[in-house]
């Protein structure tokens, strides 16, 4: 990459950055066009007009900035798009190839500041609509959940979004290390709270991401990179999650005090003990204030299965963009109970779901193909 603009400071922290929240005001959603045949095998056309879906209802209230490789693939591409009806003046295309394109986790991850101020305050809502701010972008070194071998082109992403958009990028190190992490394997409150999983992050033998590093280590990682001081660590994610762990799956925010957590009724199934282990533990999550959260319970669909394998089917895995949240669904019963209970939680925005059983085929949903740039 050519004429990145790397900031000066020693870390986004110590510019005054941190991590907004997902609901806050977006510029745009970034994706990548599906093109990874083995994520979707014999699956390919359905994927592609789900893509077309979530791009017809986020487009309506933001800027799509979408990943094409070099070829025909922007041609194809833009004809799937305007045959599902959507707005294609929103829509940029960049030529740019990738490996897989779960742009979630390989795709440039947002901090933001208040300009002219050291650290960035947390105001009242109505206050921070005054203040101007800007955003920088930080590179957590995506190495394909070290499952696979073929990251390079979707390490790049960030570094691309920085140059495009002439955003300030910061490079994630421990000890000076690349810090491997994945948009996927955090959640964030957007006022100093940071939820991850001990199953992704801190295994000693599966998918380590960052090889030696202690909890401890990680949480001052986080702390300096996404601006956040309070982390807490869930133990574990869902069956047949092939990130091992993460935690979008499992347990989101839904607003500053707010979350969702999954469970599973059926004591039988996979999912039974390692999620009432996760509703044991966030008995004891205080927040960047010391304060208590309202957790609200969000059911799972029915197993999902593909050539026997478990799929990480999950209504958490739902992306909020400026004017809805798009939920994944299953033909399944709990679909309409999960956004029933989402839309009580989301009253600025209209909750809607979008079919999701061939897309999970690729062992993952609407949050990880997506990454918010924050306005």
């Amino acid at each position: 990459m050519t004429h990145v603009l790397f900031a000066n400071a020693s870390s986004p922290v110590a510019a005054g950055y941190a991590m907004p929240a997902e609901w806050e005001r977006h510029a745009a959603t970034w994706l990548a066009w599906p093109h990874h045949e083995a994520d979707w095998p014999g699956k390919m056309e359905a994927v592609r007009w789900v893509y077309g879906e979530m791009v017809r209802k986020i487009a309506l209230g933001e800027r799509m900035r979408v990943l094409v490789r070099p070829g025909a693939e922007e041609k194809l591409a833009r004809g799937y798009l305007q045959r599902a009806g959507c707005d294609l003046k929103q829509v940029r295309f960049i030529v740019h190839p990738t490996n897989r394109g779960w742009l979630r986790d390989s795709g440039p991850i947002f901090v933001k500041r208040f300009i002219g101020r050291d650290a960035a305050p947390r105001r009242p809502r109505t206050a921070r609509r005054a203040v101007p701010t800007e955003t920088a972008i930080v590179h957590f070194h995506f190495n394909a959940w070290a499952r696979h071998d073929d990251w390079q082109k979707d390490r790049q992403v960030p570094e691309l979004a920085a140059q495009i958009l002439r955003k300030p990028l910061f490079h994630a190190e421990f000890n000076g290390k690349p810090f491997v992490l994945e948009g996927g394997g955090i959640e964030v409150n957007g006022c100093g709270t940071l939820l991850t999983t001990e199953e992704c992050y801190l295994h000693p033998k599966i998918q380590v991401r960052n090889p030696g590093l202690t909890r401890a280590q990680y949480d001052e990682t986080f702390k300096k990179y996404l601006g956040v001081k309070s982390v807490f660590w869930l133990p574990k994610g869902t069956a047949g999650d092939d990130t091992h762990g993460h935690v979008d799956d499992v347990c989101r925010f839904v607003n500053r005090r707010t979350l969702v957590l999954i469970r599973e009724k059926n004591r039988r199934d996979a999912n039974y003990r390692p999620l009432a282990e996760n509703w044991e533990r966030i008995r004891d999550l205080r927040l960047e204030d010391g304060s208590k959260p309202e957790v609200v319970p969000l059911p799972m669909p029915a197993p999902l299965y593909f050539n026997g394998h478990r799929l990480p089917a999950s209504y958490a895995n739902f992306y909020i963009s400026n004017t809805c949240v798009i939920v994944p669904t299953f033909n399944d019963p709990n679909d309409r109970v999960a956004l029933g209970i989402l839309s009580e939680l989301f009253k600025d925005r209209p909750v809607v779901g979008i079919h999701a059983v061939d897309l999970v085929l690729g062992s993952g949903s609407l949050h990880c193909l997506t990454q918010q740039q924050p306005a």
